[in-house]
């Protein structure tokens, strides 16, 4: 189960031959994704020969090490499946936010920027749906899990990442610099939310997915930041 969610949200679909994965590998590093395919790799590595995945991807990609979690965040273990559906309510959240900011700004630059943004938040959105709908077979009648997805997502992610399309801020910003700084302060906590997830996790294939989501997130921090500067 863990190994086909991590295949598949990559889009590589069980070929069982190992050594083709080392070719991913390679493909992958000309990318900025690269850190991310080294820990699906690894994990796939991992159930083939223990021995080997520390001569190839370093020892630190092998080990799996106790951190402390983040204050506010829940300790706690997910499923690769569990991680795509969270990644997806970050989404779904950034794409709120962004929707109803650009039409509460003036700025054309800014305006565009918020409308690039949600834009590709849509695209992860329909990506992780796909995900998701390809595991369903392999998930379906797993209530408690469910139930133990939504009570984390409800206690630490709903609300406090992205401000809600509907709350008072978002209707009606100050100016053009607070809706960036409202923009560019939900990228930080997302971050910091998946940087908490990240440590406290130990399953290599959960931590691709966090990794993948960050990555993301970082490039959206980048950009409202440099707009900030030239407003």
């Amino acid at each position: 189960m863990r190994l086909a969610c991590g295949l598949s949200f990559f889009g590589i679909m069980g070929d069982p031959n190992v050594w083709k994965y080392y070719n991913i590998l390679f493909l992958l590093e000309k990318f900025e994704y690269a850190a991310v395919g080294k820990i699906l790799i690894a994990s796939i590595i991992k159930r083939y020969d223990r021995l080997l995945a520390p001569f190839i991807f370093g020892e630190s990609m092998t080990k799996e090490t106790k951190s402390e979690s983040m204050p506010g965040i829940e300790t706690v273990s997910f499923q690769c499946v569990d991680a795509i559906e969270i990644s997806l309510f970050i989404e779904k959240e950034g794409l709120g936010f962004y929707e109803k900011a650009a039409k509460n700004v003036s700025d054309p630059r800014v305006k565009d920027m918020f409308t690039r943004l949600a834009e590709e938040e849509r695209e992860h959105i329909q990506t992780l749906q796909t995900k998701v709908r390809f595991l369903q077979p392999a998930i379906s009648g797993k209530g408690k899990a469910r139930r133990h997805l939504d009570l984390f997502v409800s206690n630490e992610i709903k609300g406090k990442i992205f401000p809600a399309s509907e709350s008072k801020a978002v209707q009606k910003f100050k100016s053009d610099t607070e809706a960036l700084e409202f923009g560019i302060e939900s990228e930080k906590r997302s971050i910091e939310v998946l940087s908490s997830l990240l440590k406290n996790e130990k399953k290599l294939d959960v931590k691709a997915i966090f990794s993948h989501l960050m990555v993301e997130e970082k490039k959206h921090l980048a950009l409202l930041e440099d707009l900030k500067k030239k407003i």
